[in-house]
């Protein structure tokens, strides 16, 4: 079997856009994978509010951000697209970013030019560091990819765009500067019209890899393949999704008590992914003991009460 990596790679070049969708654990992983999505996106805003409900201001660690990634790798076998926000650190830091992403089994990662600790690219008061540290950090990446995995998709991100007292100009410089230091993928971070994204497709010296979401304008599908955008990600819209979902029903249960809950369950059964014990994957599992524990394993499913996986 192919390795993410080259399966990612194969992906991007198959174009003419390759759309991924965002997720923010393993579940929500899977969910896109069941609905029949070739590779994901590990959201950095999404794990940051979900393992620790906290907003995307960079207080998520290299390790809570790898041990998300390596779940949903895990758990969806697709290719992964992974948040990797500055590599927490300098260049010298860059490094072992690489290595453990890599080590989790993630296919690619976007890699940020913010100060640290960064914030979410769609919210006021970002600082981008020094452009010569920002090409060392992605030369670093590059080189440390380079010696353990070719195949590693690396995507530099700017946010210039959107810092304080930053531009488009200024942006598109420091993409294409990241480009020529090795980086797979140009990100510019928060155009705010679809005229700046015209711009950047026809400006950034290589792929673009383009976030819609946030101030940043939507397209359709055959938009941006006219554009030119090499992968386009949504990376919070089944965050949101659930937030949404859970809101309601939390307020149901809180102002109509258990019966809510029964109103509920009812109501689910009859979802595509009702059936939740086969989807969370207990048909393997009893599969997986019939082959390596043995007929007596079985023995345990008679006249026991619950879910009997097939």
């Amino acid at each position: 079997m192919k390795r993410p990596t080259t399966r990612l790679r194969e992906l991007i070049a198959r174009g003419p856009t390759l759309y991924v969708p965002g997720c923010y654990n393993a579940l929500s992983g899977k969910v896109l994978r069941d609905a029949g999505f070739e590779a994901v996106y590990m959201t950095g805003y999404g794990t940051s509010l979900s393992l620790t409900g906290l907003p995307d201001v960079g207080l998520a660690t290299m390790t809570e951000m790898v041990a998300n990634a390596r779940y949903i790798a895990q758990a969806t076998g697709l290719p992964v697209i992974a948040d990797a926000d500055t590599g927490f650190g300098n260049a010298i830091n860059v490094i072992r970013t690489v290595r453990e992403y890599i080590g989790a089994g993630v296919a690619g990662f976007h890699l940020e030019d913010q100060v640290s600790p960064k914030r979410c690219g769609h919210v006021a008061g970002r600082l981008v560091i020094p452009l010569e540290e920002a090409v060392g950090k992605i030369r670093a990446a590059v080189d440390e990819r380079n010696r353990l995995d070719p195949d590693f998709v690396i995507i530099a991100r700017t946010d210039a765009r959107g810092a304080h007292g930053g531009s488009l100009d200024e942006a598109i410089r420091r993409v294409n500067a990241y480009l020529a230091a090795g980086a797979d993928l140009g990100f510019i971070e928060g155009p705010t019209s679809a005229e700046e994204v015209e711009r950047l497709c026809r400006e950034v010296k290589g792929p673009v890899f383009y976030n819609m979401t946030g101030v940043s304008p939507r397209f359709t599908l055959d938009e941006l393949r006219t554009l030119g955008v090499a992968v386009c990600i949504s990376p919070n819209a089944m965050l949101r999704s659930a937030l949404a979902a859970m809101h309601d029903l939390a307020a149901q249960m809180k102002a109509e008590g258990p019966v809510a809950e029964t109103r509920f369950m009812e109501g689910f059964r009859q979802h595509p992914l009702g059936d939740l014990h086969t989807f969370a994957g207990f048909d393997a599992i009893r599969a997986w003991e019939r082959e390596y524990l043995g007929e007596e394993a079985m023995k345990k499913y008679a006249d026991s009460v619950g879910h009997v996986p097939k």
